[in-house]
């Protein structure tokens, strides 16, 4: 682990003596003095810093105050624990600064020894489980799963945790959700990962040929069958065969998976010699299954045969917070592949973490590809967005309602920029107080403007704050 403190504080006596005391703890400290030169030195030399004490305050010789530097270090140097410190701490700010990444918020009024002692052996701490965390996410990006919120880092916990096993894995989750991407990530994790990941598209296989699909044949077994075939059972040998929508498997059909699976056993059509396979199963759907099996639909011998262990994906709506890193992401993508600049204003961002997603990772993606592909200015605003979404929009509402009244937040060529803009406020007033109980003193400070400013802004939209105290 790196043992290098940055100090960014225009304090030149202050920097001094926090650095001796961290020094005294075995950490090498490197001092700056303002947030520019400080986020010079990350530039090229991120990966040796372990922890940064920052300060809140810069005056007029730095364009940037330490919330500015804070959010650039989050967003470009997100390894990196950042701990504020202030001269004039306040409620307000620290609720700012732990809202934007902040792992701790200090005055320097109280800044002794004993508390920056107890604030590195705290910060030890973060930064083994940030490391851990950080491998993850690597590893998660690299199979173009994206999110580094508290709910995606379990999926890749289970992730690596089932890959090491030869169990079954049924992975569960709404449409869209991104769940033969998890089904890759396990394959690319096993001992498994040389051989192929063959994909059993269910819907798609019509039942009269599904058994010669799966298990391959014999020459002359039925018309037509002229030559001997290998079926996907063959094909996914000391690899991994993913059952997608297994849940819109017939009850017919189902009965065909179950030797299989028990037995690592299958014939090829017109043969009675039986074959030995040595495949990993690995399942995906959108449907209840435990449902299914109460109504008939679906063989209960099945569903524990391949369910040995379960992922469950959280649909985007639960775990907003990583739309922005989604945004991110596939715009580097695009940028790479069409040789452009193009980006996604902060307002926009804003805006798009807001929707609904209701065909969550497949609908942000296609969103994001379409209004990439046809906006044609590099900053995109909220009100490039209208036309561009409108088409994604339609296909994930339902079409017996209007859809700008059952979902406020799809774009409708029927409100002005301003109203649009009325509802992302409104809609953000909302979550917050929703997060703090009705509060609205905490609301004001996490949304970093006064009460009075919230007070209007709820009478204005007419936002009953009642009904989100408990």
């Amino acid at each position: 682990m790196n043992q290098n403190i940055l100090i960014v504080d225009d304090n030149i006596d202050f920097c001094s003596t926090l650095a001796e005391i961290v020094r005294s703890q075995g950490w090498k400290p490197i001092l700056h003095h303002s947030p520019e030169d400080a986020i010079a030195y990350l530039e090229k030399n991120a990966s040796s810093i372990s922890l940064m004490f920052l300060d809140i305050e810069f005056g007029d010789r730095s364009r940037m105050t330490g919330l500015d530097m804070l959010a650039h270090t989050v967003k470009h140097f997100f390894t990196i624990p950042v701990v504020m410190i202030s001269g004039k701490g306040t409620i307000e700010t620290a609720v700012s600064a732990t809202k934007i990444g902040a792992v701790n918020f200090i005055e320097k009024s109280i800044l002794a020894q004993d508390k920056i002692i107890d604030v590195l052996k705290s910060a030890s701490e973060t930064i083994g489980s940030k490391t851990k965390n950080i491998e993850l996410v690597r590893f998660l990006e690299e199979q173009g799963i994206i999110g580094t919120s508290p709910q995606i880092l379990e999926v890749g916990n289970k992730i690596l945790n089932y890959a090491r096993t030869d169990l079954n894995v049924l992975v569960t989750g709404e449409t869209g959700t991104g769940k033969k991407l998890v089904a890759r990530a396990i394959h690319a994790a096993s001992r498994r990962s040389k051989c192929l990941f063959v994909t059993v598209d269910i819907p798609n296989i019509p039942r009269e040929i599904f058994q010669s699909e799966l298990y391959g044949h014999v020459r002359g077994a039925f018309t037509g069958a002229m030559d001997n075939k290998k079926g996907l059972f063959h094909q996914a040998t000391k690899g991994t065969l993913f059952l997608d929508e297994i849940g819109d498997l017939s009850p017919e059909l189902q009965a065909n998976l179950l030797l299989p699976i028990e037995e690592k056993t299958i014939r090829k059509v017109g043969s009675v010699e039986p074959e030995k396979i040595d495949v990993r199963f690995v399942s995906a759907t959108d449907k209840d299954l435990i449902g299914a099996i109460k109504e008939g639909k679906f063989r209960e011998q099945l569903y524990h045969r391949l369910r040995e262990c379960e992922i469950y994906i959280p649909p985007l709506r639960q775990r907003r917070e990583d739309i922005p890193h989604i945004i991110e992401y596939y715009t580097k993508v695009h940028n790479a592949e069409f040789e452009q600049t193009k980006a996604f204003s902060p307002s926009t961002v804003e805006y798009l973490k807001n929707r609904e997603w209701n065909g969550n990772i497949r609908e942000l993606y296609s969103s994001l590809r379409v209004a990439l592909q046809t906006i044609m200015k590099n900053d995109i605003e909220i009100s490039d967005l209208h036309l561009a979404l409108s088409h994604t929009s339609s296909l994930y509402s339902d079409t017996s309602q209007n859809v700008a009244d059952q979902n406020p937040m799809v774009f409708s060529t029927e409100r002005s920029l301003k109203e649009d803009l009325s509802l992302v406020d409104k809609m953000k007033i909302e979550s917050t107080l929703k997060v703090n109980n009705g509060n609205v003193s905490k609301t004001a400070a996490m949304l970093n403007v006064s009460r009075e400013t919230l007070h209007n802004k709820i009478r204005r939209y007419d936002i009953n704050v009642q009904q989100y105290r408990k």
